[in-house]
């Protein structure tokens, strides 16, 4: 009986029963000129989405990362990813008064040999249907910008360019 007890816990611990779990995604990110930098996974977890980020080849420091509204990266300024990812209708930024975005995450930190790695939850995403769906008529994306976000200012943070996008797909 014991037995049966630890390993029934130990399946749920394991990062292999959580995406078995439910629906996953994933993204690969892409600079202006094409290259790959990166990839992002999307796991549905307790009240959104968890976003698994890494990245190399990038400017060291803090980068805005979002979730933008639209499933397209044209380069080289990736302004077809639209907007936030904001189903809600909320304003700008993780320090807001009035609320974040969907698609509003934490600064990336970028090491000074370029690269980074990091876990973010996007509060109130989903992979399934319903209006927080990742997966709208129109999709969605993953953008990382050239500054760090402030978190506050209204409508992207004052995050400047978009240098690197991933649209964001089912597995």
């Amino acid at each position: 009986m014991l037995e049966r007890a630890f390993l029934a816990a130990l399946l749920v611990a394991s990062p292999l029963f959580a995406t078995a779990a439910g629906p996953a995604a994933h993204a690969t990110i892409n600079d202006a000129q094409g290259r790959k930098v990166g990839t992002a996974t999307f796991t549905p977890t307790r009240g959104g989405v968890k976003v698994h980020v890494q990245v190399a080849g990038l400017a060291a420091g803090k980068h805005g990362i979002h979730i933008h509204a639209v499933g397209k990266c044209d380069p080289p300024d990736f302004k077809t990813a639209g907007g936030h990812f904001n189903p809600f209708g909320k304003t700008h930024g993780l320090m807001s008064a009035g609320g974040a975005h969907v698609g509003d995450l934490p600064n990336l930190n970028v090491a000074k040999n370029g690269k980074a790695t990091a876990t973010f939850v996007a509060k109130g995403a989903s992979l399934g249907a319903g209006e927080g769906s990742l997966f709208g008529p129109e999709g969605t994306s993953l953008v990382i910008h050239a500054d760090a976000d402030d978190e506050k200012t209204d409508p992207a943070g004052n995050s400047g360019a978009r240098i690197a996008c991933g649209v964001i797909e089912m597995r």
